[in-house]
């Protein structure tokens, strides 16, 4: 696994151990890169997705002069207008969907990753009710024996591309993002990263302390 001490890409400062994923909704442009990276990469079916881009304040501007700014706009209390926001499983410290599920399909792992153990999963949705990021799917809700018993069948989601970290490599989305929308690294490196680019944070005190955890302090 890397050490997380090379430079991969722009977006991908470090990888493996200690690594997180966060956007930069302000470099977000919404050309939907990272999804087709992710269902090329994964072999995801066109119905589903493990990343999107959720558009936020569609058509509306922003408060004078934070157009561009939408991280500086919600630091301020005025409106960031429309923003792209690329929405994935972030492996929060304070995971609430590991600490919802009732069976432990959900954990989190000591290098940082959450993962779904399918095993155990029984479809019961209560991990997509706590994400505040709509990260868990259900792609067989529908069908089968999901539909006959009423289940959501195994949850799905973002994997953050462990297997690629586990050799060296950043995820897909984050390195094949165009305008590195997609910050791969520790959050001391994050943050770095979003001071260097006079970016925001766009997410508030309480999604940050579910992401990052204690680390939520390094946006400050």
């Amino acid at each position: 696994m890397s050490t997380g001490n090379e430079v991969m890409h722009d977006g991908v400062m470090s990888t493996g151990e200690d690594a997180r994923i966060f956007p930069d909704v302000e470099a977000c442009i919404d050309c939907g890169g990272c999804v087709v990276s992710c269902k090329r990469t994964w072999d995801v079916p066109r119905d589903e997705q493990r990343i999107s881009i959720a558009t936020m304040l569609e058509g509306q501007e922003a408060a004078s002069g934070l157009n561009a700014s939408s991280g500086q706009a919600i630091g301020q209390g005025e409106s960031p207008g429309e923003t792209a926001v690329p929405m994935q499983c972030y492996h929060c410290e304070n995971a609430p969907c590991v600490s919802v599920c009732p069976t432990d399909s959900l954990i989190s792992k000591e290098n940082g990753f959450v993962r779904v153990r399918d095993d155990l999963c029984i479809g019961c949705q209560y991990c997509l009710s706590a994400c505040p990021f709509g990260a868990p799917q259900f792609p067989d809700e529908d069908s089968g024996v999901a539909n006959l018993v009423g289940s959501g069948g195994n949850m799905d989601k973002c994997t953050m591309c462990e297997e690629r970290q586990d050799v060296g490599k950043g995820p897909a989305c984050a390195e094949e993002c165009a305008t590195d929308a997609i910050l791969v690294g520790t959050p001391e490196q994050i943050s770095d990263e979003l001071d260097n680019r006079d970016s925001g944070t766009f997410f508030n005190d309480v999604a940050m302390d579910i992401i990052f955890g204690e680390d939520a302090s390094e946006f400050q």
